[in-house]
Parts: structure tokens; C-alpha cells; sequence
């Protein structure tokens, strides 16, 4: 599997309602990962758009800012 690129966690942009993370593509779309798949050890970003994929560089900690902010909105993390 070939990487585009690697992206620090705090570089991707958090959409805490779909408990997503996104990233431009150069192919005008975004590479997403959700909040799920990286808290189960997934750390590639894909691009619905295309073929490019993105790996993501984070330790565990850097996600419980977004697990606290899913929590404030009375969700639970869940499998996208």
C-alpha cells in the first residue's frame, strides 16, 4: 500500500456530528478517517475520490479532546 503523504492528528480538521476526521486531497476531495477506526488502531485517511491514502500521526491521548467533545453532544463513539 503506498502513502501520499503523513498528516500529524492536530493538522486534520474535526467534524465532531459525524465524528469524522478530514484533510484536503489535491484531487479537490478530502482524505477522512473517523474517530472509530483510529481509537481501533487505524491510522490511514483514504479519499472516497480517489486512490491516495494518508497516514495519520497521533498517540492515543491526542484523540480524548475529540472523544470529550463527541460525549458533550450526548453521543457515543460509533463505527462509521
Amino acid at each position: 500500500m503506498s502513502i501520499y503523504d503523513e498528516v500529524e492528528i492536530e493538522d486534520l480538521e474535526f467534524e465532531a456530528d459525524e465524528q469524522m476526521f478530514f484533510f484536503p486531497c489535491p484531487c479537490g476531495d478530502r482524505f477522512q478517517v473517523s474517530l472509530f477506526e483510529l481509537t481501533q488502531g487505524e491510522d490511514i485517511a483514504t479519499c472516497p475520490s480517489c486512490s491516495l491514502r494518508l497516514k495519520i500521526v497521533f498517540e492515543t491521548e491526542d484523540l480524548d479532546p475529540h472523544k470529550d467533545e463527541v460525549a458533550a453532544m450526548g453521543q457515543e463513539i460509533r463505527a462509521c
